[in-house]
């Protein structure tokens, strides 16, 4: 049987889900969506043939609904949806920090949750969605979110005690490598390059590295010493990184970026 899915919240995350759905082979006619703004609500149907509704009215029709709202605004989002949604419907959850306790205890008794993490390159097609199951969730629920946000990237499954760590890698993960991109543009240009040129050698080598890491299935120190020559200009860069602690640097940036994670999923914001 069709299953019909609302996605509440058209942000660019919202979006992109939308788009993938519909590449992914989702009829329009089988998607719902909510805005705040009539004009995005035309921009939508106008870009992808999606009927606009509010949120009470998705949830009276979907059996699907994705909550793809700010986590700040999650709580008055359940408030309206509480009073339509019923226990046969499934919920998934794309807002950072929030748990699935949190949300199942706003609705029906029983009503399946499950926990989305997915990261930004969701917008290029490359992202990596961290999926849980709630309280309520079954296997076959997580396997509709898989299916969702796999049109969008990769899908991994781990048990929601896992998602402030995934998220301090995965979520947050593309920030340090813009991060580490923006550091060595500005080292090119102090080494002599003009910044484009500069920008462009260090993309291009970041995109080479990741393809090699995943379709060589070889542990990154041995792509690592595939390039370090003895006595040579690699390892005479990593000797300086060592020195500047910038491994353990890494490591305390995703201890506190763990913290943090829980501490929003407490609600000490």
């Amino acid at each position: 049987m069709t299953q019909t899915v609302a996605v509440l919240g058209t942000g660019k995350i919202g979006e992109a889900l939308l788009s993938g759905m519909i590449r992914a082979g989702w009829r329009p006619a089988d998607l719902l969506v909510t805005t705040r703004r009539g004009d995005r609500a035309q921009e939508l149907h106008t870009r992808y043939g999606v009927e606009s509704v509010t949120n009470a009215e998705a949830a009276r029709h979907a059996d699907i609904l994705i909550l793809a709202v700010k986590p700040q605004d999650m709580g008055k989002l359940l408030d309206e949806l509480a009073p339509h949604v019923t226990a046969d419907r499934l919920l998934i959850s794309a807002a950072a920090g929030i748990t699935t306790a949190f949300i199942e205890d706003r609705l029906t008794p029983d009503t399946p949750v499950v926990r989305v993490m997915p990261n930004t390159p969701v917008l290029v097609d490359e992202g990596m969605s961290v999926i849980s199951a709630g309280s309520h969730a079954t296997g076959a629920h997580l396997a509709t979110a898989e299916e969702i946000f796999g049109g969008v990237g990769k899908t991994l499954r781990v048990p929601e005690s896992q998602q402030d760590a995934a998220t301090a890698l995965s979520g947050s993960g593309p920030a340090y490598f813009y991060f580490l991109v923006e550091a060595m543009t500005d080292a090119g240009i102090l080494l002599g390059l003009p910044r484009a040129q500069a920008h462009d050698l260090i993309v291009q080598a970041a995109i080479g590295a990741a393809v090699m890491l995943r379709d060589s299935g070889e542990h990154p120190v041995k792509l690592r010493e595939a390039v370090t020559s003895p006595a040579g200009t690699t390892i005479s860069a990593i000797r300086e990184l060592e020195n500047h602690g910038v491994r353990a640097a890494l490591i305390a940036a995703l201890e506190a970026a763990r913290d943090r994670s829980r501490e929003l999923a407490s609600g000490n914001g």
